[in-house]
């Protein structure tokens, strides 16, 4: 009989060892879960702003490109010519304040 119960005790210590070791894991994968979660909204989030600096830059590089063409127009070059050197047609009449 003292054999039965030996066995009967090492079969209920090692379905405890079992069950500790399973609630272990779920522990350790639980902590697991929580971390990737918080870090995926960090992405997310990450991921948002990054998308509104994209969108930012897309319409600061439309600005340069409009800037460049006008740059090369005709009229661009009578603005430099009239307000950095002061140059002006010859039948154009120029008013100036005192």
């Amino acid at each position: 009989m003292s054999h039965r119960y030996n066995s009967h005790r090492a079969n209920k210590t090692g379905k405890m060892c079992v069950t500790l070791i399973v609630l272990a894991m779920i522990g350790v994968m639980s902590v697991q879960i929580v971390t990737l979660y918080k870090k995926d909204q960090q992405l997310i989030a990450q991921e948002a702003l990054l998308e509104k600096q994209k969108e930012g830059e897309l319409a600061r590089q439309k600005e340069i490109e409009e800037y460049e063409a006008y740059t090369k127009t005709q009229e661009y070059i009578e603005d430099v010519a009239k307000s950095k050197l002061g140059l002006v047609y010859k039948d154009e009449i120029i008013f100036k304040e005192k």
